[in-house]
This record gives C-alpha cells, sequence and structure tokens, in this order.
C-alpha cells in the first residue's frame, strides 16, 4: 500500500512510518517545511494549502498532526492552538480527498478517550455517550472536522487513543527519571483510571485498521485499564524502586496550571476497546505488567 501520514515525526507516526516502511508499504509524510525526498509532501494546514498530487496513488491517509496536549500551560491562545492544529487539518485533508477523482480508500483520522470527559468508574465502549469539558469538546469537533470524507464514501476511522507507553517519549518517558529515583507514586488518591496502550498495539492496531472494515470511532486502549495507583505500583515494580509517595495536587497545578494538571494527571477515562475486540484484533500486551515488562527490558 501507499500511504500518506501526517504527523509521522512524532511518537506514534514515527513507529508507525517504520513498522510500515519494514513491512514493505510505501509511506508518505506530509511535511510543512519544504520537502527533503520523494517521500516527502508539502501542506499548510493553518493556510489552507495541500496540493491534490499529494494523493496521487495514495491508498490510504493516517491523520495523526496536532498541537500536544501538554507541551504548553493551557492559556487561551494555546486552547485555540490544540483545537485548531486538529480541526483546520483534518478538514483540509477531507475536503481535499473528497474532491479527488481516484480518492483514497481508506482515512484513519486521529482523536483521543478525552472525548468521553470524566467518567469515573463507568466502563467506556464506543457506544458510550460523549462527555463535556475542553479536551471533550476539541475531539468532538476534531471528529466532526472528517465529515467530508465520510460524505464522499472514504471508510473513514477515529483513532480514540488513551495513554501510549513507550520509553521513547509520552508519559512513561517523563515518569522513568522520576520513578528510578524512588520518588515516584499516584496522582492525588490514586483512584482515577489510566486506559494505556503500548506502542506496539497502538502501532499495529492502526496497521490492523487500514484493511478491517471497521468505520466511526474506534478505541485504541488496552483490554485492562488501571487505576493510577495500580499503574504507580506495576511501574516501580517493573523497574524495582518503591513507587509509595503520593503525589498531591498543588503542586503540578501551580507547575502546569489547574485545568492541565486535572486534565492530565488527576482524572482519567475506563475505556474499553470493543470494537478491536470483536474486529479480532489480538493485543501483543493486554495487560500493563506485560506491556512494561517488554518496553522497559535493556
Amino acid at each position: 500500500m501507499k500511504i500518506l501520514i501526517t504527523g509521522a515525526s512524532g511518537l506514534i507516526g514515527r513507529a508507525l512510518s517504520a513498522e510500515l516502511s519494514s513491512q514493505g508499504h510505501t509511506v508518505i509524510a506530509a511535511v510543512r517545511r519544504a520537502p527533503k525526498s520523494a517521500n516527502e509532501v508539502q501542506w499548510d494546514p493553518k493556510a489552507g494549502v495541500l496540493n491534490a498530487s499529494a494523493f496521487d496513488g495514495v491508498d490510504a491517509v493516517v491523520h495523526l498532526a496536532g498541537a500536544g496536549i501538554g507541551d504548553k500551560r493551557w492559556s487561551d491562545d494555546y486552547k485555540r492552538e490544540i483545537l485548531e492544529s486538529r480541526t483546520l487539518s483534518t478538514h483540509l485533508l477531507a475536503t481535499t480527498m473528497a474532491a479527488l477523482p481516484n480518492k483514497p480508500r481508506v482515512f484513519l483520522s486521529g482523536s483521543a478517550i478525552g472525548i468521553y470527559g470524566m467518567r469515573g468508574d463507568e466502563a467506556l465502549d464506543e457506544n458510550a455517550t460523549l462527555g463535556d469539558g475542553f479536551l471533550a469538546d476539541v475531539c468532538k469537533q476534531w471528529e466532526a472536522a472528517a465529515a467530508p470524507a465520510v460524505e464522499a464514501g472514504i471508510r473513514t476511522v477515529y483513532l480514540r487513543t488513551g495513554i501510549v507507553l513507550s520509553k521513547n517519549g509520552g508519559a512513561l518517558k517523563k515518569q522513568l527519571p522520576i520513578f528510578k529515583l524512588g520518588a515516584g507514586g499516584k496522582f492525588g488518591n490514586g483512584k482515577h483510571w489510566q486506559s494505556w496502550i503500548s506502542i506496539t498495539d497502538e502501532v499495529n492496531a492502526i496497521i490492523h485498521l487500514l484493511t478491517s472494515q471497521l468505520s466511526g470511532p474506534v478505541n485504541l486502549t488496552a483490554p485492562e485499564p488501571v487505576t493510577n495507583a495500580g499503574f504507580a505500583k506495576e511501574l516501580g515494580r517493573a523497574i524495582s524502586r518503591p513507587a509509595v509517595l503520593p503525589i498531591p495536587s498543588f503542586g503540578p497545578k501551580l507547575l502546569l496550571g489547574g485545568e492541565l494538571a486535572d486534565a492530565l494527571l488527576f482524572t482519567g477515562q475506563r475505556v474499553i476497546p470493543s470494537a478491536l475486540t470483536r474486529d479480532g484484533f489480538v493485543f501483543t500486551h493486554q495487560t500493563l505488567d506485560a506491556a512494561l515488562r517488554a518496553l522497559l527490558k535493556k
């Protein structure tokens, strides 16, 4: 297959591009700078610039681009950037593909489990109602921006991704140094849920969806979410360090701001990957223990 990927330089995009290439697929990266090779095409989502020739011979599009949720404090300007970096880019891809005489067969468009809002212990699969709050609203508009592709008959999947575990980036990379010092522990009371997925399963699930018949929302999370306290305990055990020091909310809230800290560290969702499981996808890492042992082995 010939696959166009946005966000190819990000944590998921790098791993996905490498795995697809190793399987013999042709990967084309959409970049904002001038292309440096034949395997790159230029686009400018903010300016609405994307040449239709970027899709020549393309079978599938995987859209992973978007400003980092936790990269900066949530000022009004940065919240607007988080939203528009997703909605403008998704709408540009969807409308451009919809107008093509020869359309890609599938559009895998990024989303996140934040769409369900903060729901306590409620188990949430793809049929769950959507939630409220900033991240939920961003995800709703993000998914809605793909409507032109859906209306044009392109099989469209919303990749509702959870916490992706990789020692090369994301939350796990940030936590490891603290836990290795023996200073790690649960956030607050640790009762909130963390719906995680290993980078291996994230990549494999996306590749599975390239040829699946699924459309609409698909939760990309492991089958066994854990509480934050459970996550801290498993991570401490995986690196043979104590993980007993609870982290009170006031420190992270001072550092990150209350809204961002609550959204990323002190609340969560208990998400179940029902669509993937019914579709026959087999997880390499079903449990957190298995994932951490595989990811952290030397």
